[in-house]
């Protein structure tokens, strides 16, 4: 792409991360103006972008549908003004987690997301630490990029721990653990999580047995949604005497803040990189 055809574009939400993207890569900026209705409705205003190269920076936390729907405004007054090319950057893209039919009747909802995206004239997307990147059935160029190297790296220069195990609180998230582990040259095990699908009733057990006592457990996750499954897994490790529990989330985090204190009571010390739009990925 050419610097002179390429625009950064993000709603106010999203023009932190936006602005200083667009001063390293020494391309124009266009901000995203957003007007929301009494009755929830939203609209926006973006001047004319024919023939750029646009690139949207765009999460969809919650409320998602939302925000989803002012993405897709968006990218459709991009595609109507004739630009060369859509990039949406969605550090969050909701619905990932919505990647299988469990119960009769249900409907794999991020790939009615990623059809519309490519209705719309979307030509790629890049999204950080998705959930299940792989399975993403998009028709487009498509980039998961992880902050798992970062986050490591801040471990091994900032943090000194004796005899660390890298815990995965399901089997979906063992690979990433398996990156972080060897990055910071540590065992990893994971936990085994098993939800009802019609309660929403959360267990966690061990998968296998490794000696654990006395040990500190780096407990790597993609996202917190309310904490439940989190706090159950730091409960169970504190259980089988583990003396210290840590949890690292690479960048999603949103919705947990009313166990929040109860995270840190059960976990002595407490790290967390906190999603955008909060400047960029901070350690707190």
């Amino acid at each position: 792409m050419e610097k002179n055809d390429t625009v950064i574009i993000s709603d106010d939400r999203n023009s932190s991360l936006a602005k200083k993207i667009s001063l390293q890569l020494d391309v124009e900026y266009k901000n995203t103006e957003l007007r929301v209705f009494a009755d929830g409705e939203c609209k926006i205003r973006l001047d004319n972008v024919a023939k750029r190269n646009c690139i949207i920076i765009h999460s969809t936390y919650p409320p998602t549908d939302r925000h989803l729907m002012q993405l897709f405004m968006i990218i459709y007054k991009c595609k109507e003004d004739g630009a060369n090319n859509i990039c949406v950057v969605s550090p969050y893209l909701a619905y990932t987690r919505q990647d299988k039919v469990f119960i009769d009747g249900e409907i794999i909802t991020i790939n009615l997301v990623t059809k519309i995206l490519a209705s719309l004239g979307t030509t790629k997307l890049i999204t950080v630490d998705s959930h299940s990147p792989n399975l993403l059935n998009c028709s487009f160029a498509t980039i998961d990029l992880t902050a798992i190297p970062s986050l490591s790296a801040y471990v091994k220069k900032n943090m000194t721990i004796n005899n660390p195990i890298v815990v995965s609180p399901d089997e979906g998230g063992i690979e990433r653990a398996k990156k972080f582990a060897r990055l910071i040259n540590a065992n990893m095990l994971s936990l085994v999580k098993t939800r009802d699908r019609f309660t929403g009733h959360v267990s966690i057990s061990l998968s296998e047995q490794l000696p654990l006592k006395k040990r500190t457990a780096l407990i790597v996750d993609d996202m917190i949604s309310t904490g439940t499954s989190v706090i159950k897994a730091i409960e169970l490790l504190k259980k089988i005497t583990l003396t210290t529990c840590m949890l690292y989330v690479p960048t999603h985090s949103y919705s947990m803040m009313p166990k929040k204190n109860y995270l840190k009571q059960v976990s002595r010390k407490y790290y967390l990189q906190i999603q955008f739009p909060m400047n960029l990925p901070k350690l707190i």
